[in-house]
Order: structure tokens, then sequence, then C-alpha cells
């Protein structure tokens, strides 16, 4: 039974006639009938959850009667709206007002404004893609660009363009940043109209309360915990300071269980409102408390706008926000803690100024907030796209081009999301949905926990199968340990909240997979162990994640198919891998939550199953390979034939023959991943390639470029006889590059022979001698003793004349005294106060008043006399 609004919210008729948005519904109503689009910006509590789609479905009393679908990114805002909602009308959920989340749905023959979440409308628009019976569909909270929200929006506006242009459409946002949204409903044409509500914002006074020393920022999932205790602190004096009750904001589950243990004692209720908290917690928050009474509300972001919570009064931000990434290089996807943008900092804010005048304590420094991100990213350029891929093959259009996005989605991402699917079975080769992907599409699991459960159900039967994705597709509390057998068995016996959702979870799994096993406790026929629980929790869990079946390398530290490293909490230097942990003695396991720390060369697992061998190797059919390999390692060439399973070797034996072209492939590489410097580079090898590299540069074609990545890509050319005959480190390092780079010289075209004419290794300067000309530097450098020149007028010039020599010139003893790329110029301006600088210091050598016209000489004054 869903507990009521308090009295102190009102009366249901007083509260409709105050909510702020009722001013803007006029001029919606207009939008709609004219354009069948909408873009509506009304902040948090003015009413655009609950009373607009009252209104729309005409039960206030205004306008026709029509059945609206409410879609919100949360299934607690979902909860919540509908019960707001029902109170309005007087009555209780499921009747002209009802909701429908995953795994309950609370609706009848009579309900008329339905509120769903993002991913029960993706199911429903893939089953009934004109939404029958459906006359407007509002999408709430969009500013959050939820990836479900941003796909939901693009598959109902295909639907308006080719089935159903009379279903009206309207996005909701909490924000005034309405502008892409309004072109995007708008399509082609005019942008979609933007209507306004204002709120009733009443002043909030910011206090910044940054920690008085450094906290580590936040990597991975873990939150610095002398952070927490500072935001218990702040907690604490916003409770002496301030009157009201207390929002804090927090990112996650186990950020809101640690402040809550640091807050005993205080004078007020303690409540946690997230999605995972039990449904009475959430109406006891949303209810609001006794007269007289002050609470302490920890949230995460879903309060930020999706719920209103009454009577707060003081906000206690902690400045962070969990959201979700891919790390597609190791295949690892989780949720990362980050910090919060300025928008959601104002939304946070605004929370404690909707009742009267109000304060936010951020727990950052003032300095700080500038540089802070403008807005959250969009889930669609950060997280793991494999789900919306197969609801974009199942809609018809496997790449997404022809759908209306506000962000087209990351081609890396899309192209390894479908890489995930094509092994899966869920697309063909072509990216189109296979029937097998319309069944996965159709459970409401990602994709790699649906082929879990319809592979894993006739190996370990379908209740323990559709018991074990359950657990996996909502982590189970860390209370649970990090082996999911154990934390299988705690949930079979539990009592908490989690419990409960996984059994329901569980029910509705086995049912949407076909008929329950017969025997609950038969053995599974694939996989051993001590206990049934174990094979298939290990079988499961390596069908969902293949990539990342684990063998062990040390005492609690792994390498995953997928060739990532990962270890145990609590593994590394002066600590046991995974005390207290049955994993840490296991030879192989299957991984099903792992994150990697910013600083960490090494994954965490955070919750795996023990495997053996075989298991691993059935699950992860498609990473087997076995063959002849011949690489590069550690400076020289190795040949074996290998067996594999990814990038864990599982047998391997010499090979005795190997063949020529697989070796040369491997020296290649060898110079690829290790670089030139495997050569033998001489000053004169150096020399030559500075000359070809300045010939390249100023004359172009057909001169070759000599940069690294060049060199590297035309190795077979210029290295060609020196590669068949290297098989490690030492043979290339015989390798003289100079003689080598050569090759690459325009031999065919004859301008070969122009080389040392056009880039001269040596010049010889009015004394006689031949000077070398440096070609390191961005012109040519020439440095010589500054007597050496009298007598020459011009600078000297290469490459044809078109670029002039930088001349460094010496003093008698060697040391810079001057530079000129002019050096009549020189002799002209700059040569007096040379002279009269060195004169004195080196007497011995000649220094004439014109020295443009003065006799060269290497000699000093009294030797250039004796001839």
């Amino acid at each position: 039974m869903s507990r009521t609004p308090s009295p102190a919210a009102g009366t249901p008729g007083a509260a409709l006639a105050q909510l702020p948005v009722r001013s803007a519904l006029p001029a919606l109503r207009s939008a709609l009938d004219t354009t069948g689009t909408a873009v509506l910006c009304a902040p948090p509590g003015t009413g655009k959850t609950t009373l607009v789609p009252l209104e729309l479905a005409g039960l206030t009393g205004a306008g026709p009667r029509r059945r609206v679908l409410v879609a919100e990114p949360r299934r607690i805002a979902a909860r919540a709206a509908a019960r707001r909602m029902a109170w309005l009308l007087g009555e209780r959920v499921g009747d002209r007002v009802g909701f429908t989340v995953r795994g309950e749905r609370r609706a009848g023959p009579r309900t008329t404004v339905e509120v769903v979440t993002t991913g029960v409308l993706l199911q429903r628009l893939q089953r009934d893609p004109e939404l029958a019976g459906v006359d407007v569909v509002m999408l709430d909270e969009c500013h959050e660009r939820h990836l479900d929200a941003d796909t939901c929006a693009a598959f109902l506006l295909d639907v308006r363009a080719a089935l159903r242009p009379e279903l009206r459409l309207l996005a909701a946002s909490a924000t005034t940043d309405a502008e892409g949204w309004a072109r995007l409903l708008g399509g082609a044409g005019e942008p979609a109209p933007v209507v306004a509500a204002e709120g009733v914002s009443h002043p909030v006074e910011v206090v910044w309360a940054p920690p008085e020393r450094p906290v580590a920022p936040p990597h991975g999932m873990r939150v610095d915990p002398a952070l927490l205790a500072h935001v218990a602190a702040v907690v604490r004096r916003a409770l002496r300071e301030r009157s009201g009750d207390v929002l804090c904001f927090l990112p996650g589950v186990g950020e809101i269980a640690r402040v809550a243990g640091q807050l005993t004692g205080v004078d007020a209720e303690v409540l946690q409102v997230h999605g995972r908290a039990p449904a009475e917690v959430q109406d006891a928050v949303l209810a609001g408390g006794a007269a007289g009474a002050r609470r302490v509300v920890l949230a995460t972001s879903v309060a930020e706008s999706s719920l209103t919570v009454p009577g707060v009064r003081v906000v206690v931000d902690g400045g962070l926000a969990r959201v979700p990434r891919m790390d597609h290089a190791r295949g690892l996807s989780a949720l990362a803690t980050v910090r919060a943008s300025r928008a959601a900092a104002r939304q946070r804010a605004g929370r404690a100024g909707r009742q009267g005048p109000g304060v936010v304590y951020r727990c950052w420094a003032e300095g700080e907030d500038g540089r802070l991100p403008r807005f959250p990213d969009p889930e669609i350029k950060v997280a793991d796209l494999t789900a919306f891929a197969l609801q974009t093959a199942c809609w018809g259009d496997p790449s997404a081009s022809g759908l209306a996005l506000l962000d087209a989605p990351p081609a890396g991402a899309l192209a390894a999301a479908r890489e995930v699917l094509t092994a899966i079975g869920a697309v063909d080769a072509g990216g189109r949905a296979t029937g097998r992907g319309v069944r996965m599409a159709r459970l409401g699991l990602h994709p790699r926990l649906a082929r879990a459960l319809l592979d894993g159900a006739p190996e370990v039967g379908v209740r323990r199968a559709a018991e074990v994705v359950a657990l996996l597709s909502e982590e189970p509390p860390r209370s649970y340990g990090d082996d999911l057998a154990a934390a299988w068995r705690t949930a079979r016996r539990g009592g908490d909240a989690c419990a409960a959702r996984w059994r329901q979870e569980a029910r509705r799994l086995a049912s949407a997979a076909g008929e329950p096993e017969r025997a609950t406790e038969e053995r599974p026929e694939a996989g051993t162990g001590p206990a049934p629980e174990d094979a298939a929790a290990g079988l499961v869990a390596a069908l969902a994640f293949p990539e990342r079946v684990a063998r062990a390398r040390t005492a609690g530290s792994y390498l995953m198919a997928s060739g990532t490293g990962a270890e145990l909490a609590g593994a590394g230097a002066g600590s046991r891998a995974g005390d207290g942990s049955r994993l840490r003695d296991a030879a192989w396991l299957a991984v099903a939550v792992a994150d990697r720390p910013v600083t960490a060369a090494s994954a965490r697992i955070r919750l795996a199953a023990v495997i053996d061998e075989e298991t691993a190797v059935a699950a992860a059919e498609a990473l087997y390979s076995s063959g002849e390999e011949v690489r590069w390692s550690d400076g020289e060439v190795v040949a074996r034939r290998v067996t594999r399973l990814g990038a864990i070797e599982l047998a391997a034996r010499p090979l005795t023959a190997p063949d020529a072209g697989l070796l040369r492939a491997a020296v290649v590489d060898g110079l690829r991943r290790e670089g030139l410097g495997l050569l033998r580079w001489t000053a004169g090898a150096t020399a030559v390639r500075q000359r070809m590299a300045f010939l390249h540069r100023e004359l172009g074609a057909p001169w070759p470029d000599v940069s690294d990545a060049a060199l590297l890509e035309r190795v077979e050319e210029w290295l060609g006889t020196e590669l068949g005959r290297a098989r490690r480190r030492a043979d290339l390092a015989r390798v003289d590059a100079g003689q080598a780079l050569t090759r690459l010289l325009p031999w065919a075209t004859g301008a070969a022979v122009r080389f040392e004419e056009l880039a001269p290794e040596r010049i010889e300067v009015p004394s006689g001698s031949r000077v070398r000309v440096d070609y390191g530097s961005e012109q040519p450098v020439l440095a010589v003793k500054l007597q050496e020149l009298f007598g020459l007028r011009e600078s000297p010039r290469v490459a044809d004349g078109r670029v002039p020599v930088l001349v460094h010139l010496l003093s008698p003893a060697g040391r810079p005294a001057a530079v000129t790329a002019d050096l009549a110029s020189f002799w002209r301006d700059g040569y007096r106060a040379v002279r009269a600088e060195l004169r004195g210091r080196y007497p011995k050598h000649p220094w004439p008043e014109d020295p443009s016209t003065a006799e060269p000489t290497r000699h000093t004054t009294a030797r250039l006399r004796r001839g």
C-alpha cells in the first residue's frame, strides 16, 4: 500500500490550484494542438510532472479525454509521480493514474495517465511502434540526457513521421537550455514551440564549505573517506546553524550509508533515498515529516529534479555524481564517480529555495566552481552502447544514421557494441537484428545478460539462470561480498530490500525465459564445483562476460581473456589478495563486475565466481584460437604454436621452421613497437637523415619523408635486405641506418645524383676550409670562425639557392660571436660592435676595418704575414 502525502501537503484541490505551471497550460495546449510537439521548461516543483499530464488527459475538467504516457528516467521517480497525481485526484494508484516499471505494474482498464520508465517505453515501442491508444507522450527530465530517453525521443519522432502524425510529443525539462530539443522536435522545419513556466523561487544563500585539508579526487567508484567525513560534519553544522530539513547530495548508495553511519546521534531523523531504497522509505521521504521534527535526507542525484522532497530549507552538496562510463580499450563498463556539473549544482541548490529562503552548503572551494563542467555529459557520448545498438538494430536502423538524435553516437563505441552483438548472435553480419536478438531485446536486460539467460538456462536450468542474471542486473550490495555464488545464497535467505527486488526480478526473468526447470536442485551439466550454485553462477557469469574469464597469475592477481590484468580487492604489496574471500585461491574466475581506478594498471575485481578451465573455454568459445604465432618479444623473434583463450595462453610449443614472411613481419612489428633506435645511428647516419628531411621540407617530392612514422610505413623498401636476416635486437643494432636510408633517394628519376649539390654535407669557405653544415635545425647552420669568411659578401645558400644558410660566426677561440642569415648586412652593420668587443681579447688575430674585402684566414696575424 502506498503512503499518501501528509496533511501538511494541503488538500488535493488546493494543491492543484497552487501549482505555478498552471499559467503556462493555455500556451502548451495551443502549441500541441498546432504543431503536435512542444518543449516545456519548468523548474522543479512547478507541477510539470504532475499537473501537466492530468491536464493533457482531461482529468481536471478541462479539455477532451486523452490517454497520456509519461516517461521518467528512474523507477523511483515514476512511482512517485504516479502516487502524487493519484493523490491530486483523490484516488489510489492504479485507477485513472497508474505506473509501470520493470517487474511492477499498477494500472487498470480505467487508467488514463500511465507513468513508465524510459526503458519500459522502449520495450513498448519495439512491440507496438504505433503505441495504439496513446494520444500524448511526455518525456520528462529530458535535460538529464539519459541514453534511453534520447533513444525514446528518436523512435517517437520516427513514429510521428511515418505512422502516427497525430501523436503529440512533449519534452519536459527542468532547465531553460531547451533550444536543442526544440530543433530536434521541430524536424526540418521550424523549431518546436518552447513554453516556459516560472517557478516560485526564494533566495538561496551559498556557503562555501571546502575541507580543511586536501582530499583525493574521485576515481572509479572510490570516494575519499575524508570527503565523506567532511560532508557529515557539514550536515551537523547545518543542523546547528539553520532551521528546516536538510537534503544532502551524495553520489551513490555506499556513500549514503557511510555518511548515515557518521550521523548517529544527531537530533533529526536520518533518511536515505535512492533507487534501491524500500518503497516505504521512499514514500516516507516524499510525504514530509511530522510537525516539529527535523529530517536529514541523504539522496543521490535522483532528488535533483525527478523528486520533490517537502520541508527542505537546507541543501548540503557533496559535489559528486555517479555516471556510466565505458572503457572500450579494456571492455569494462561501470559507473564512475565524477565532479558534478555547474548545472547540477544549480539544480541542487534550488531545492533549498522551494518553500522559503534557504541555504546551500557547497563542499568545495569557491575558486573551484568555475572549473566544473557546465553540463553533464550525454550518456550517448560516454556509456556502453551495446543495448542502444541492439535497440536501433531491432528498430531497423543498425547504424542509427536515420534517427533524430541530439548527439550522434561515437563511431568507435558503436562499432565495439556491434562486435559484442555479433559475437552473441544478436545481429547478423550486416548489423540487422536476428530473431535471437529480437528476443534478447524484449527481455528488458543488457544484451550480455540476455545472452547469459538464454544460453545458460539449458545448462543450469531456467530458475537458476534467472536468479543469477537477476543478481547481475543490479549489482548487489557490498555487504554481500565479492563471491557471486555466496552473494546468491545471501540473496536467497536475505530479508533486505535488495533481496526482495531480486526475487521479483528473478520471477520475471524465469517467466520470460520459459517454464521453470523440473528439479531446482538438479546439478548442471557444464562446469564443476563444490555446489550447484557455484557451477551455475560461474557459467552464467562467464556467458555474460566471456572476455572477462580470467586465469590466475599470482595469488589474487589474474589475466582476463580481454588482455586486462585484474586483482581482487586487497591484492597488492603488503596485503593478502582478497583476504576473507575464497576467490583468492581459484585458478580460474568468471569476473562479473570490475572497474579500473585511474591510477591503477589493473582492473579491480568486485564480483566474480569460481570456474574451471573447461567452463571458461565453453563460455568464451568465440575467443578460442590455435595456430602458429611468430612475434617480437623482449628483443627477439619468438616462433611457437599457441592455443589461446583471448589473451590467455593455454598451451604452447616451439616452431622449428616458421614461415619466412611471418618472421619478417615480426621483425617489422618489433621496429614499430620499439622504434628506429634499434638500428645503428652513427653521427654520419643521423646527418644523412637530417639532409634528406631538409630537402623534403623545402622542395617536397621526389625527396622522401624520413620522419619516424614515414620510415616505419616504408620500412620494407629501405630495410628489405637487412629484415630478412634479422632475428633479434643485436642483428638490428648492426644495421647502418644511414646507408640503408640512401635507398629511399629518388634514384629512378635521376634526382638522387643532385643530393650532394642541393644539401651539401660541407661548404667550402673563403679560407679554403670545408666546414660541415648542420641540418638538424629548422634552417641549415654553418658554424665557422669569423676570420675565415673575410671577403665573402653574401651568405651561402643551399637547395638550388632557395634557402640561406644561418651562419654562426665564431671567435678565434671557437665561441659564438654573432648569428646571421644575411652576411652582407652583418659586415655593414653588426661587425663593428663585434670587432670592438673582441679585438682587445684576441689581438693576435686580424680585425680589419672592411672585412668584406679583407683576406680570409684560419691563422693569426703573425702567421698570415709569414705567408
